[in-house]
């Protein structure tokens, strides 16, 4: 029996989501990719949560460190989106820090938090990538998402329509 049990959070926390290798910019697949909430694109992300996004991948070569990018396509039309303070991809390692040697096994955590200003409903694609200090590719992933209302469950308030919570008894 303690064997299934740990079978089974082992498998839970060996899945993954299901990404593309890049089409617009360069850079391998990382060994894993997991985005919370999400096994099989296109992913959901609501409104005024952060969407975690876990990596696991090989460092191609020595490294001082490293930055994440995002780019949304629109269409065709590309669209950088600015991470902020969590474009720096050695502030989120969670099993190392830079500078980082070749060979070395990176778990790598992103957290890009979703504004209310993202229209709801937008379908988009969008190309998150980490480069070193010399620009150079690291890993590339490719993910279709489309935002959704804030998830007000997790909020901590009820998940009925707003219709159905104003009805008085």
């Amino acid at each position: 029996m303690k064997f299934l049990v740990v079978l089974s959070v082992a498998l839970a926390i060996a899945e993954g989501t299901n990404v593309a290798r890049c089409i617009h910019h360069a850079g391998a697949l990382p060994a894993s990719t997991r985005i919370e909430g999400c096994n099989n694109p296109p992913c959901v992300l609501p409104q005024l949560r952060d969407a975690v996004i876990h990596m696991t991948f090989r460092a191609p070569r020595n490294m001082q460190s490293m930055r994440t990018l995002a780019t949304a396509y629109v269409g065709s039309v590309p669209v950088p989106y600015d991470l902020g303070n969590n474009a720096n991809t050695c502030n989120h390692l969670t099993n190392t820090r830079c500078p980082v040697n070749s060979g070395t096994n990176v778990q790598y955590t992103l957290r890009m938090y979703i504004d209310r200003w993202f229209p709801v409903g937008t379908s988009v694609t969008v190309e998150f990538r980490i480069v070193d200090q010399s620009n150079n590719p690291v890993v590339c992933i490719r993910v279709p998402i489309t935002i959704s209302r804030p998830n007000r469950m997790i909020a901590g308030e009820s998940e009925l329509p707003l219709a159905i919570e104003a009805t008085e008894y």
